[in-house]
């Protein structure tokens, strides 16, 4: 099969990861998408960071109505900080049936180069990218030294929903609704996620 990879802290999950995810599916011809739920860097203040076994459970309970998303809890399990580059490996090594891409915002694909292995993950996986807002969409790629048919571009909406925003939302009491799905929306308020 082949899977694109989400990778995200998810803090929360929103309605906007849902529709890219969705956008790419379709557009990259792909089975699958994952969502790689990023864990907690230790050398860095957790902030409002959710536990990552919540953001891990808000995911599941974001996706479960669709069958061709599934939530990956992978990097909870490796050695930290984690990198893409040693993720993908991993995945590689344990399920060789598969054909793994990489999912990344336009914002990211300039500091793409400074990413640990990223000629291997050129080579190996290649890029799926969607746009971001205020970032322009360069047709030049010369600057990663790699072959255009490695990088995908998706004509994904241009969606500017912010995490920060909606968590700041809930610590004022006000129900982020259209933003998240209902079922993420009462897990957080059940659990008491993102108060100050």
């Amino acid at each position: 099969m082949k899977i694109g990879l989400f990778f995200g802290s998810f803090n929360p999950i929103h309605i906007g990861h849902l529709i890219i995810a969705q956008t790419v599916l379709d557009q990259a011809d792909l089975n699958e998408v994952w969502f790689v739920v990023s864990p907690q860097n230790p050398f860095k203040r957790a902030g409002n960071l959710a536990h990552e076994q919540d953001r891990y459970r808000m995911v599941q309970l974001a996706i479960e109505d669709n069958w061709s998303f599934k939530a990956s809890d992978i990097e909870f399990q490796m050695p930290r900080p984690s990198y893409t580059a040693d993720t993908l490996a991993w995945l590689s090594d344990r399920h060789p049936q598969h054909e793994f891409m990489l999912i990344m915002g336009e914002d990211n694909l300039k500091s793409f180069p400074k990413w640990k292995n990223h000629t291997s993950i050129l080579a190996n996986y290649g890029l799926i990218v969607y746009p971001r807002p205020g970032i322009s969409s360069a047709t030049d790629h010369s600057f990663l030294d790699a072959p255009q048919s490695k990088i995908l571009r998706v004509d994904a909406p241009l969606l500017d929903i912010s995490a920060t925003h909606i968590r700041s939302l809930i610590n004022r009491d006000i129900r982020p609704k259209y933003l998240l799905a209902e079922s993420v929306i009462d897990f957080i308020l059940s659990k008491g996620l993102f108060k100050a």
